[in-house]
């Protein structure tokens, strides 16, 4: 019964009028499994009626007055003819359920599609990740994160071909993203851009396994994974028992062959990094860690490895069908009703709107000597309440989006009309933030926090602008127009480099006034470097104090655990030692407490 579930849902998925007649169909008493049956405008209580004239009726007790088995008609009435059945066979199973059949479960409904078995390319790629985790991640992530994570996404990619899944563009688009987020943490060595980019780079991963398109499509598809890596081993422990029996004419060359390859290049790597030293550097510079005393996290890395590329390869091969879970939209509100709140918080937009470009024009000075307040502590006491009001706008709009009145052409013209001008006059209140905090970055500095919420902001009014487009050209794409306009901007923001925007900010604000926080610069990563490296002695080695204790704490780092900004601040340090001691960065306060806000 769950195939025949599944097989409906593929119907109502496909079309709206078919979902609508299917919905139809249900209610008047015919089988909810049966596709052909969303073709249909009324459908009786038995499949069997739709049939050709020469087909045999069914009788109520679910055995028909002519020949067994479905009649030589059409491929809808043979479908039609087998959900009758289904219908009748689960009426056997519980006698006293003679009501219409109820919807099914948004459990039974994403269920996935029975995968093809799985393909030797697979399973050795999923190894292949295991592996490459195991060796490059003991160290840290950098280079080796994406390393690792390419042999995962080999492993999809047969799984999908077996399948016979083909990429479609947004696929395409998604895979690329995911893979240049996972690039990241190889530029940028501070953790929290990093661990943002890893992130959104599951979301987007999530996205071209699934093929997402709706909201709880896109914001349900990570959670796949979870299912995934249950399935995905068990799927592969039964092709591994299904090879069980594999002639070892098969396999035995192939290990001969590694085998003689190990040998070789152990034989002979040995004897050139004998004889060379410069060749012997190089030589264990690339080759990884396989030193026994992390065996253990090495192991785990192993295991999680191979469980992600399995479970990444088992969603590629049968996705959870998220997109079929359908939000019903609330009901729909008289125009005044709905209207009247909307066009109340207009107005106070537009009243908060008019002050903020008359402060901008020419009141600014007014402003301040009426309420007191400085140029700094004014732009901070606005910029929080401003970043709120923005994202609680967009709350109002998704939920009078839900009661919105629908009744017609005029309807919709008439939400297009109040809506858009909430989103338009929200757009002025993200440029009043952004303001205010251009205003309190010139009179106290940049932080990580700070800049961090200017993004958030920059992102929110993305959004608007988004949802305006949605009005005017619909919203099918709206759902991941969102998530990649957030996978983008998350992106950007890790190839800016976030701390080295601080550290330049602060460089460049201290040439003009001489002010500096030497001690916020202790908590910032080697990105920060090439920035503070700007600054004239003592002040520039009292900025990198932190950075190289943080580095000689870590010690030697191998190539794939290390990062480009790391190997930049190595450079850097190893070129232009530090110079100042420890009493002097005191005395200019390197070594102080600070509160970021």
């Amino acid at each position: 019964m769950a195939e025949n579930t599944g097989r409906a849902e593929d119907a109502r998925s496909k079309d709206p009028k078919d979902s609508k007649a299917l919905d139809d169909t249900v209610n008047a008493g015919a089988p909810a499994g049966d596709s052909s049956a969303s073709t249909a405008q009324a459908a009786p209580a038995a499949p069997a009626a739709q049939a050709a004239p020469a087909a045999p009726a069914a009788p109520a007790g679910g055995t028909p007055a002519g020949p067994a088995g479905p009649p030589a008609a059409a491929p809808a009435d043979a479908a039609a003819w087998q959900a009758w059945q289904a219908h009748q066979h689960q009426q056997r199973q519980w006698p006293g359920a003679h009501a219409p059949s109820a919807a099914p479960s948004w459990v039974t409904l994403v269920r996935p599609a029975e995968a093809a078995p799985i393909a030797t390319a697979t399973l050795l790629a999923a190894l292949a990740a295991g592996l490459a985790a195991a060796l490059l991640l003991g160290d840290g992530m950098g280079p080796g994160l994406l390393l690792a994570v390419l042999p995962a996404v080999v492993a999809a990619y047969v799984a999908a071909r077996t399948a016979r899944r083909t990429a479609r563009p947004w696929t395409v688009v998604w895979a690329i993203g995911c893979l240049a987020l996972l690039a990241v943490p190889a530029l940028r060595d501070s953790a929290w851009p990093s661990t943002l980019a890893i992130l959104s780079a599951v979301l987007l991963g999530a996205l071209a396994l699934h093929g997402s398109r709706t909201w709880p499509g896109v914001l349900l598809s990570p959670l796949g994974f979870f299912d995934s890596a249950v399935s995905g081993l068990a799927w592969a422990l039964v092709g591994l028992r299904s090879r069980g029996g594999v002639s070892k004419d098969r396999w035995l060359p192939i290990a001969k062959a590694t085998a003689v390859a190990v040998a070789l290049l152990v034989v002979f790597g040995a004897l050139f990094a004998s004889a060379d030293a410069a060749f012997a550097g190089l030589l264990g510079g690339l080759m990884p860690d396989l030193s026994t005393e992390n065996g253990p996290i090495r192991f785990l890395l192993f295991l999680l490895g191979t469980l992600i590329a399995l479970a990444a390869a088992r969603t590629a091969a049968a996705p959870l069908r998220w997109d079929r879970i359908k939000v019903a939209p609330g009901k729909p509100r008289s125009r005044v009703e709905w209207a009247l709140p909307l066009v109340v918080l207009n107005l106070l937009f537009a009243g908060f709107n008019a002050v903020q470009l008359a402060v901008l024009f020419g009141g600014y000075d007014k402003v301040l000597e009426s309420t007191g307040l400085n140029h700094a502590e004014y732009a901070r006491q606005g910029f929080w309440q401003l970043l709120w009001a923005t994202l609680f706008t967009l709350v109002v709009i998704a939920l009078a989006l839900r009661w919105a009145p629908r009744s017609g052409a005029g309807d919709r013209r008439f939400v297009r009309i109040v809506l858009g001008v909430l989103c338009t006059l929200t757009l002025v209140v993200v440029a009043a933030a952004l303001r205010r905090m251009d205003l309190y970055v010139d009179a106290y500095g940049l932080t990580r926090l700070r800049v961090s919420v200017a993004a958030m902001e920059l992102w929110l009014g993305l959004v608007i602008v988004l949802i305006m487009a949605a009005g005017v050209f619909g919203a099918r794409w709206l759902p991941r127009a969102v998530a990649g306009s957030a996978a983008a901007a998350v992106l950007a923001f890790g190839l800016l480099s976030p701390d080295g925007m601080v550290a330049g900010s602060n460089v460049a604000r201290f040439e003009t006034t001489q002010k500096i926080d030497l001690a916020y610069f202790q908590s910032l990563s080697s990105d920060a470097a090439p920035a503070l490296d700007r600054l004239p002695e003592p002040q520039r080695s009292c900025a990198l104090r932190g950075i190289n204790d943080e580095m000689s704490r870590a010690g030697d780092v191998p190539w794939y655990a290390m990062s480009l900004g790391e190997y930049r601040a190595r450079q850097i340090l190893r070129e232009r030692p530090l110079t100042a001691s420890y009493e002097v960065c005191s005395r200019l306060g390197t070594f102080g407490s600070r509160l970021e806000y």
